[in-house]
């Protein structure tokens, strides 16, 4: 098929085994190793030219376990003054957002799943088109946009309703940026994937070629 895009089954193995592969090295990192990344990020972040305000909405989440810690970051938006949507996952397949108040309001819901705001309305998925700006995981991202996720589909499906335009910037350690890889960092790219436009890391923010410019100028 063209344009590097695989068969669903055989795009659903690989991706299952880059979805290993990435784990794995990320199970090396620290709770230091990963405050310190979310730290470079929020930095990266004030360098991108990606411009929020006060009022800004920004969908946003809570990381979990290895991933790099975004508490930093949302910690930044709220101080910039921005409303910062984070998702409820509720029976986990189902696509909710709340608004982050403070970092204080969130609360543990459950072994593997990420902590969410303990107070407040749970938010319909149409929330997210209210949204300027988009911030996802991601275990890797190539220079097609391609995101490998943990392979629910909970963004792809709540992606759906974004507003025409909203950048969406999936985040990472610096070893899972594959854009600058060109075809040689390929990822399989199946028929449900959400490209993203851009990745952020605590070495900057590459844009993969789907957009070149900054979000808000």
């Amino acid at each position: 098929m063209g344009d590097g895009e695989s068969v669903d089954g055989e795009g659903c193995q690989g991706k299952a085994e880059l979805r290993r592969r990435a784990i794995a090295m990320r199970l090396r990192t620290t709770r230091d190793d990963r405050l310190r990344q979310g730290q470079a990020v929020v930095r990266a972040f004030a360098a991108s030219g990606i411009a929020v305000r006060t009022g800004d909405v920004v969908a946003a989440y809570v990381s979990m376990g290895s991933e790099v810690d975004t508490r930093p970051l949302l910690s930044r938006l709220l101080v910039t003054g921005c409303t910062v949507l984070v998702p409820r996952l509720g029976g986990g397949l189902d696509i909710g957002w709340s608004e982050l108040e403070s970092l204080k309001s969130l609360s543990n819901v459950g072994a593997g799943r990420p902590w969410e705001p303990s107070d407040g309305a749970v938010l319909p998925p149409g929330t997210l088109g209210r949204a300027s700006l988009i911030l996802v995981p991601a275990l890797a991202v190539d220079a097609r946009g391609t995101r490998l996720g943990r392979g629910g589909g909970w963004y792809d499906r709540a992606l759906a309703v974004r507003r025409p335009g909203t950048p969406v910037v999936a985040v990472c350690w610096p070893w899972e940026n594959r854009v600058a890889d060109g075809e040689r960092g390929l990822l399989p790219a199946l028929g449900h994937d959400v490209p993203v436009d851009a990745v952020l890391t605590g070495e900057g923010l590459t844009w993969t070629g789907r957009m070149h410019c900054p979000a808000n100028d």
